[in-house]
């Protein structure tokens, strides 16, 4: 059964919740698109093992681009609530069980319906190459597709949203053959980052 976390995303609080803990925005540097090793996947063990060694986050570097996105959030969010009709629920974080191995930080759920929402704030440039593909944006497959098999739901929205422009929404639907290597790579991958840390703690 999923756990909720209503940790206000952003917050100190939040950040240290999710130390060593793979999450959906990171899940290329475990597999790619079509379910291949990352060549990121080392890097990525030994920077959360560091996390946990620490307690501190080896990487909170935001882009402009990012930046603009965090502060057109909330005006994306309302624009899907009106047309969409349906309330969003705002959370910090979910797990797919108790054991909190790892995690999706939905942009909001849709509460009545079971449905996650991923809110995309781009720059103008993007968001044309964006409607002229008319499909979800290969960088974010694997995000919204984590998020899928963490809440078990089984549609995810994905809206890229840039005022004055015509926005692009569409309902993603999990991908079976690719959660099912998701399923397997994730256990690895948070079975060796448990051994790594013990291996270094016992040598400190």
């Amino acid at each position: 059964m999923i756990i909720i976390d209503n940790i206000q995303q952003g917050t100190p609080e939040w950040l240290a919740e999710k130390i060593g803990k793979p999450g959906a925005s990171n899940i290329d540097k475990i597999i790619t698109n079509e379910g291949k090793i990352s060549k990121q996947r080392e890097g990525y063990l030994y920077e959360l093992a560091g996390e946990i060694i620490t307690g501190k986050h080896e990487n909170i570097y935001k882009s402009t681009a990012m930046e603009i996105g965090t502060e057109r959030e909330a005006e994306s969010r309302n624009f899907f609530e009106f047309v969409s009709g349906t309330t969003i629920k705002q959370v910090g974080m979910i797990y797919k069980d108790d054991r909190k191995l790892f995690l999706c930080s939905p942009d909001g759920i849709l509460e009545n319906k079971n449905e996650g929402l991923e809110l995309k704030n781009p720059l103008a440039k993007t968001q044309v190459k964006y409607l002229l593909e008319g499909k979800l944006p290969s960088e974010y497959f694997g995000q919204i597709q984590m998020s899928l098999y963490v809440t078990g739901y089984k549609y995810w929205n994905f809206v890229s949203y840039v005022p004055g422009m015509k926005p692009l929404k569409l309902r993603v639907e999990p991908d079976k053959k690719y959660q099912a290597i998701l399923q397997v790579e994730l256990e690895l991958f948070c079975e060796e980052l448990k051994t790594i840390v013990n291996k270094i703690k016992e040598n400190l």
